[in-house]
């Protein structure tokens, strides 16, 4: 479970993001454990659509004053590892308050620098949607624009690589996921994206 205790190291604010998210109130019967999969998922949307990888993050990481929290790769990997859909144990930790704040405001920093190329994708998403619903056709092919096919392409593949076998899990249901999670980036892009993503995640998490 994560520790929500606020350490020491809050005291010394690394930026005014960071600040914001202090703020926000964390219930105790919010599921942690979804946070860590919802956490990685969205990264692994950005990283699959835009091509980023470790060092961009690490970078990203460095220029947010948040290099004590992700200090290096086998840092960002353990930390993405804390998701349970992962494949293997060896690596896998648990996930800090401290660090599911970093790892939101990481993909903040990242979206936001890819918000055109984001956004062009989006609005090719939604042209789609609505030529589709216009002269009512059968189900979009995404394929038919490289953009949204290659990054549904990406994202299928890397996420069969990366977690746990499931049968439950079609290719019909991670494209969705893959395109869902490229509309969420687009808001998570805008100024005060770092709240809007954090607070989706509490409120997601929360027990009913």
């Amino acid at each position: 479970m994560l520790n929500v205790m606020h350490s020491a190291a809050d005291s010394a604010t690394p930026n005014p993001q960071w600040d914001d998210l202090i703020k926000l109130p964390v219930s105790n019967t919010v599921q942690w454990e979804n946070i860590k999969t919802q956490l990685d998922l969205v990264l692994l949307a950005l990283e699959t659509f835009t091509g980023i990888g470790s060092e961009a993050m690490l970078s990203a990481a460095i220029n947010l004053n948040l290099e004590s929290r992700v200090p290096d790769r086998v840092a960002l990997w353990r930390l993405r590892q804390s998701n349970p859909l992962r494949r293997g144990q060896g690596g896998r930790k648990k996930l800090d308050v401290e660090e599911a704040r970093a790892i939101v405001l990481i993909t903040c920093y990242l979206a936001k620098q890819h918000q055109e190329l984001i956004r062009r994708a989006v609005g090719l998403l939604e042209k789609m949607a609505e030529k589709n619903r216009e002269q009512r056709l059968a189900p979009l092919r995404y394929h038919q624009a490289a953009l949204l096919g290659d990054y549904i392409d990406a994202f299928c593949n890397t996420y069969q690589e990366r977690m746990e076998e499931d049968d439950q899990i079609t290719t019909d249901l991670l494209t969705n996921l893959a395109l869902k999670l490229l509309v969420d980036l687009l808001f998570y892009s805008a100024p005060g994206g770092h709240r809007r993503l954090w607070l989706a995640l509490i409120e997601s998490s929360n027990f009913r």
